[in-house]
């Protein structure tokens, strides 16, 4: 595992705060987990704080509970179908190993009824599921394919297991239904939630910790620490105004790997006014404010050589000490607990409060302060309102998989199908309006990206400007043993992220799309006329 300053400037940043850390011993407490780093007065203390380490001994004992899961199903041809009901760094870490080693998981870190609607008429009778998340969308995934393995005629004991410590409701509810249970323990990517569900995928999770092992010795050393050297990059160049973070992984062979980056750098970093925001998917800029770093690829100012389980590791350690150098928490995640408050508030309400209406441009209706008389106008109106410091951030409650149901002309070559899929994509919204202003564009599946970048949005440097994306339910999906439905539920989650934006001067609009589909295609025509 190397990292590579290729940018002068970089190396130096760097080099000056690597000498402070080294000089306080900060590698070495680091490594051991010392909460003095970030509290004088917490001699002594143990709680939220962990030693750097590879969970080796997990590995047993998740093999154990795979084995017992398979003999359970039909796995079929394909093999079991693994969904991972999770949020946050579990539940991208799990995908990027699963990508990577080319392995199917579904992970369902949503409450959209479509894509959720999707995932249980995929091979129910050869399903298993690893439910790893204490949130309501978590709650209302687990208890969807509790009632349909039940009306199947299959036994959810054999089907489903529990990742959570015990005494939490998760443990509980898994207990009484008889479910086997592994401890969550420890958080981040090499947790039981991401090495359980890519184990029964059929991922090799032993080479995974093989290669972060490699690695692990390294963190505690003042020189040649591939941790040390990337944190200080990070930290040194957002302390010189370079806190955009700009993730360049094109031909590196692990997949997936920015998009954890980007929940777990904004999570860590962003509060108190502060922190470093990724971008993932965009073109570099000659903008003062950007870092380019490059995963396994000469792109960059900065590059991160190692395979998948080094790089989580190392990218941990690198995040702890730019918080570091920010003055900041990595473990001190306010605003997200917050929004989630907001939405189960309004959840209790017999209606949502969708806001004032101030225009409809076809299937699209604005809510929010603006003067544009269409969607047009709405957009080059944001993108004049982002600062020169600043980012816009686009940010969707819809299904992200829907586009690649669109329909597409029978004997569609490569090229055409890519088109049809980005045309039918609102991620695409976000390469669309960033083609149109020289400040970094971000995009965001609500309420995945609430986990990682939603703490930046509220508790990072107020410089963003927010574009909220809903859409209207055509078919919603009751959840049993509740009193709502997933629509609703989406639609209260995206009202609550917006609440604290609004209430923190974010300026923020949200689009409704009356008709999904049409709406999509709508904002994408709309935004190449910008």
């Amino acid at each position: 595992m190397e990292v590579h300053y290729r940018e002068e400037g970089v190396a130096e940043a760097a080099s000056s705060v690597a000498g402070r850390l080294v000089a306080d011993g900060v590698p070495a407490r680091l490594a051991a987990g010392d909460p003095t780093l970030w509290d004088e007065d917490a001699e002594g203390e143990t709680e939220g704080r962990r030693p750097f380490r590879v969970p080796r001994e997990l590995l047993a004992g998740l093999n154990a509970v795979a084995a017992r899961l398979r003999a359970a199903v039909e796995p079929g041809e394909e093999g079991p179908h693994v969904v991972l009901i999770a949020t946050g760094s579990p539940a991208l870490a799990a995908q990027a190993i699963c990508d990577t080693a080319d392995v199917p998981l579904t992970v369902l870190d949503t409450a959209d009824p479509g894509q959720v609607r999707r995932a249980l008429a995929d091979r129910p009778e050869s399903t298993v599921v690893v439910a790893a998340a204490a949130t309501a969308e978590g709650d209302a995934c687990l208890r969807l394919y509790e009632e349909l393995f039940e009306r199947a005629g299959l036994a959810p004991a054999g089907r489903v297991v529990a990742v959570a410590d015990p005494g939490t409701p998760l443990a509980e509810h898994a207990r009484e239904r008889g479910y086997a249970v592994v401890p969550a323990g420890e958080g981040g990517a090499l947790s039981a939630a991401a090495l359980l569900p890519a184990t029964l995928a059929g991922a090799d999770v032993a080479r995974l910790l093989d290669d972060a092992e490699e690695v692990l010795p390294l963190l505690s050393r003042d020189v040649g620490n591939p941790g040390l050297d990337l944190g200080a990059a990070l930290g040194g160049a957002a302390l010189a105004g370079r806190d955009k973070l700009l993730l360049e992984d094109r031909l590196s062979p692990i997949a997936g790997l920015p998009d954890w980056v980007e929940a777990l750098v904004t999570a860590a970093t962003g509060k108190q006014g502060r922190g470093i925001l990724p971008v993932v998917g965009a073109d570099p800029l000659p903008a003062a404010d950007e870092l380019v770093v490059g995963l396994d690829t000469d792109l960059g100012d900065v590059r991160v050589d190692g395979r998948l389980g080094a790089q989580f590791l190392v990218w941990e350690y690198a995040t702890a000490v730019a918080a570091l150098l920010l003055g900041v928490d990595p473990d001190d995640r306010p605003e997200t607990a917050e929004q989630e408050r907001q939405a189960a508030a309004l959840l209790t309400l017999p209606d949502l409060p969708g806001g004032a209406l101030a225009l409809t441009d076809g299937p699209v209706e604005v809510y929010g302060a603006t003067g544009a008389k269409d969607l047009q106008g709405l957009f080059a109106e944001l993108l004049h309102a982002v600062p020169s410091d600043g980012y816009l951030a686009v940010t969707a409650y819809l299904d992200r998989l829907a586009a690649f149901d669109a329909p597409v002309l029978e004997g569609a070559d490569f090229e055409q199908l890519t088109d049809a899929w980005m045309m039918a994509d609102p991620a695409t919204l976000r390469a669309l309006l960033a083609l149109r202003t020289d400040r970094p564009v971000t995009f965001g599946w609500g309420p995945r990206y609430l986990h990682g970048a939603g703490q930046y949005h509220k508790g990072g440097p107020r410089n963003g400007v927010f574009l909220q994306i809903t859409g209207a339910v055509a078919d919603d999906v009751a959840v049993p043993g509740r009193s709502g439905t997933l629509g609703r539920l989406q639609l209260a989650q995206a009202l609550g992220d917006l609440e604290a934006l609004e209430t923190r001067g974010r300026p923020a609009v949200r689009l409704h799309l009356t008709d999904r589909a049409a709406g999509v295609a709508h904002l994408l025509a709309a935004a190449q006329e910008v």
